[in-house]
């Protein structure tokens, strides 16, 4: 679920990105594109991370 989460929002960020870059007047779409996709990172990182902890060590 968090992995089909993730693969979402970059695949939204790189459309975003692309009519950022390929569209005249649309630079704004870029940006919100690179915004998503440091949100997606970040909350992954932090997800994983929060996973990691619960496991007992054995």
């Amino acid at each position: 679920m968090v992995m089909a989460l993730f693969l979402l929002f970059l695949l939204v960020a790189v459309v975003l990105g692309i009519i950022g870059v390929a569209a005249e007047g649309l630079g704004f779409l870029l940006a919100i594109g690179i915004v998503v996709f440091a949100a997606a990172v970040i909350s992954f990182t932090v997800l994983v991370s929060r996973r990691a902890r619960r496991r007992p060590v054995r």
